[in-house]
């Protein structure tokens, strides 16, 4: 499974207002060979393009980020 639809599995699984972390996306990804650190290039550059699709968001401790800088969690976008 790639990223993009590693994450938005994982959200949809999930309440509406729940996040994912990037780690559990690259866990999904790397699933066969367990080197998920491997997976997060990956991880981030899907979440970089579905920001910019609107299909998602990013916040940190609650607060929204307008991009992807340090740590952050996924969630669903809209609204």
């Amino acid at each position: 499974m790639d990223a993009r639809q590693a994450t938005l599995a994982l959200l949809a699984a999930r309440a509406e207002d729940a996040t994912v972390c990037p780690s559990e996306v690259a866990r999904v990804v790397a699933a066969a060979t367990g080197a998920w650190r491997d997976a997060m290039p990956e991880v981030h550059a899907a979440v970089d393009v579905l920001v910019s699709e609107g299909v998602v968001r990013l916040s940190w401790k609650g607060r929204g980020l307008a991009r992807r800088a340090g740590p952050y969690r996924i969630g669903r976008g809209g609204d």
